[in-house]
């Protein structure tokens, strides 16, 4: 049975990782304030609606029954007893660390700490970065980290989308500065995590979650890499996976796809690359899966060429109707989907796009990205439009019988159809 947590809770980044936390934490019957400079995200939670398509309104309007509350005010930090930090990590345009979120968050935190609180880092980075970066803030402030102010490092480990797992089910990984910080990590994820996984420090806890995604990333990479050889002698790599998952032993089945999407596996790997130079250390693995998994858009691409050029079509002037835009199927996360460099690398060569995601309605601002369209419903009658029809993004909304029944020609990026076609183009 978990402990009660009788404290209260601040979750900081409200995002694809902190909601959920925060909704775990409030199920619990743990009192939750969230931080977030995005007001937007703020007044939504406050008024019991969700903004991440996955995490339905009802849970979030159960959350704030239950005392979730949230604030765009950093003055109310010392409120809590305990402050988990769940904000981005992402890379820079020279593939460096930015952890201006994660230090940013952490000056904006100092002013307002006080005696006895627990601060938790869970976003992705690279070893040493709580000891190196959070720990010299907090002493700057006059605490004693393990003493005054506990300090832990707890990767997260979400999985949008995957209805087998849930934050409350899915072990948790804690590392502390000190055995008094380790303790209170422990404490505090006991009550509202199944089985919580204690390791000697913060550097091991930030190493763990490389490792996962690193390990995905590279058998990604491979079986990218096999994809391609197999697809040149005349080979179906999906069932070839699909007979070599009959080993009960010894074999895992990765699937290859149209290019690595999210904000864990095609980012956090040269967290560790960059940080491995300092030792002196060349991480030629995790750079050559990097290579292959961002080769792939290129890839495709030239198997849509391929493909309407067996049909004496060349890709200007086509029209391409992109199916699937978010990273993975089933959620709204748009975040380094690698459909979007699809529809840029189409588009540069002169295709006209149009795209077809219910989860994601109106294509959305981004930082490096832009397109001014709007999700087209998949019908017989629009089907008939497009010259090709992309299957970047595989969710289970869609009826692909029907997609199949009613396209001119399907380059499928994701092995949705097993059965040769005349139509289908496995890419």
């Amino acid at each position: 049975m978990m402990n009660k947590y009788t404290g209260t809770v601040g979750i900081v980044g409200l995002g694809y990782v902190g909601l959920p936390l925060a909704l775990r934490f409030a199920e619990a019957g743990v009192q939750v304030l969230g931080f977030d400079i995005d007001q937007s995200k703020v007044d939504a939670l406050n008024a019991g609606r969700s903004y991440i398509k996955h995490i339905g309104n009802e849970a979030v309007a159960l959350g704030k029954q239950r005392g979730l509350t949230a604030t765009a005010d950093f003055a109310r930090a010392a409120e809590p007893d305990a402050l988990i930090i769940c904000v981005p990590t992402p890379l820079n345009k020279y593939r460096e660390p930015d952890l201006s979120y994660v230090t940013g968050t952490m000056d904006s935190l100092v002013p307002y700490l006080r005696k006895g609180q627990l601060v938790s880092l869970e976003s992705t980075t690279y070893p040493g970065t709580t000891e190196e970066e959070l720990k010299p803030r907090i002493e700057a402030r006059g605490f004693v980290v393990g003493k005054d102010v506990f300090l832990v490092f707890s990767p997260e480990r979400e999985d949008p989308g995957n209805a087998n797992f849930r934050t409350q089910t899915i072990p948790k990984v804690v590392g502390g500065v000190t055995p008094a910080c380790l303790a209170e990590g422990v404490k505090l994820y006991s009550a509202v995590i199944d089985k919580v996984v204690p390791v000697s420090s913060t550097q091991t806890a930030e190493m763990t979650k490389l490792l996962e995604n690193i390990h995905r990333a590279i058998n990604i990479g491979l079986v990218n890499e096999m994809k391609i050889v197999a697809d040149r002698m005349g080979i179906d790599i999906h069932e070839v996976i699909r007979a070599a998952a009959t080993k009960p032993f010894g074999f895992v089945p990765y699937y290859p796809g149209p290019g690595l999407g999210g904000h864990c596996i095609p980012i956090d790997p040269f967290y560790l690359t960059w940080k491995a130079r300092e030792y002196g250390v060349h991480t030629r693995f995790i750079e050559l899966a990097g290579e292959v998994n961002t080769a792939m858009p290129e890839w495709v691409v030239g198997k849509v060429m391929d493909a309407l050029n067996q049909r004496e079509r060349s890709i200007k002037g086509s029209k391409v109707l992109v199916l699937g835009i978010s990273y993975k199927k089933n959620i709204d996360d748009m975040r380094e989907s690698p459909s979007v460099k699809l529809m840029e690398l189409l588009e540069a060569k002169g295709a006209v796009i149009a795209y077809a995601d219910p989860w994601v309605p109106v294509f959305p601002k981004m930082r490096e990205h832009h397109f001014e369209l709007a999700s087209v419903d998949v019908t017989p009658a629009t089907l008939a439009i497009y010259d090709v029809v992309l299957i970047a993004t595989n969710h289970d909304i869609f009826d692909y019988a029907m997609i199949k029944a009613h396209s001119k020609l399907i380059v499928d990026t994701r092995g949705v159809y097993q059965e040769s076609a005349a139509n289908v183009v496995k890419a």
